[in-house]
């Protein structure tokens, strides 16, 4: 091979690996184009779903503190429970313990909600001003004060003159109301009931006292209890409390039921109240919220009391 065709080969290599270099960096170039085209893709569909999806709705989160009527403590648990299902972020505690210890414990600032199945007295709301607390009533139900006896007892129906005779010690055996000749056994809840407050105005007489002899009970069910097992004995419980085990007495010819208390015929009834410090907000607020709704208000049903809406 000449001088002259060696160096036409040379030269020949020479451009043809330039035309390589060249494809190679055309290559990547456009590659690298579509790498960048297809991120800016992908990040622009990114954030047009992200714009386009809604929030999520925040979680309701809380603690809430009941205490008080004993009358109304399986409604509020049932209350309880179906809220705190359907909120899952919120704890609602209950206890019962009866209207005052409820009261006292919202005075001292322990508890959210006072349950109670009275009204707050004059001295209590003035205890809870001075120590800082005001007292909001909210009135969540209603019901009425059966009067009970033993299946037993023989007497069906008794007049509020009567009942109020028989709760003072006034009357002391059956046979003056038609019954047997057996002492009359008195059963009460306990002073710090709201439903003894009650029935005690109502029935009793308001600036009358109970019998000394009268058995105070803690809790409604301890009434309930005692009346199934003593044929002698007589009692007062709401109607949600009504049981086969006992028999409801007329007063004043109507016996207690929802139906005698929504049309004003059955005339030992009442609120039931739960009390807050002041206005209430969050948790406190949708729970409140939910009682007085229609589920919440069916559950007032269910448990034998009287709606208010």
């Amino acid at each position: 091979m000449s001088v002259k065709q060696r160096i036409r080969h040379e030269e020949r290599d020479q451009t043809l690996k330039k035309l390589v270099a060249f494809g190679l960096i055309a290559a990547l170039a456009l590659g690298a184009f579509g790498l960048v085209g297809c991120g800016k893709k992908a990040a622009d569909t990114g954030s047009t779903g992200t714009t386009s999806e809604k929030p999520a709705e925040s979680e309701l989160t809380g603690t809430i503190n009941i205490e008080g009527s004993d009358t109304m403590v399986n409604l509020s648990t049932a209350w309880s429970q179906k809220f705190m299902e359907e909120n899952p972020g919120v704890m609602v505690a209950v206890k019962g313990g009866g209207s005052g210890a409820g009261i006292a414990s919202l005075i001292n600032k322990t508890v959210d909600y006072a349950n109670a199945s009275r009204e707050m007295k004059t001295e209590e709301i003035d205890q809870a001003k001075a120590n800082g607390v005001n007292p909001v009533e909210h009135t969540v139900a209603r019901d009425g004060i059966a009067v009970i006896v033993n299946p037993a007892n023989t007497v069906a129906d008794l007049s509020i003159e009567q009942l109020g005779k028989i709760y003072r010690g006034e009357i002391k055996n059956w046979k003056e109301v038609g019954g047997a000749d057996k002492a009359i056994v008195i059963l009460s809840r306990d002073s710090s009931s709201g439903t003894y407050e009650y029935f005690k105005e109502a029935v009793v007489g308001k600036e009358k006292n109970y019998a000394s002899s009268a058995k105070l009970l803690p809790s409604t069910q301890a009434i309930v209890d005692e009346t199934a097992a003593n044929d002698a004995a007589i009692g007062y419980v709401g109607v949600g409390y009504i049981a086969p085990s006992i028999k409801v007495v007329k007063v004043e010819g109507v016996a207690a039921s929802v139906a005698a208390v929504l049309d004003n015929t059955y005339k030992i009834s009442r609120g039931l109240y739960m009390y807050s410090n002041g206005a209430v907000d969050g948790a406190m607020k949708a729970f409140l919220d939910w009682t007085l709704s229609a589920e919440g208000q069916k559950i007032v049903q269910d448990e034998g009391f009287v709606p208010v809406q």
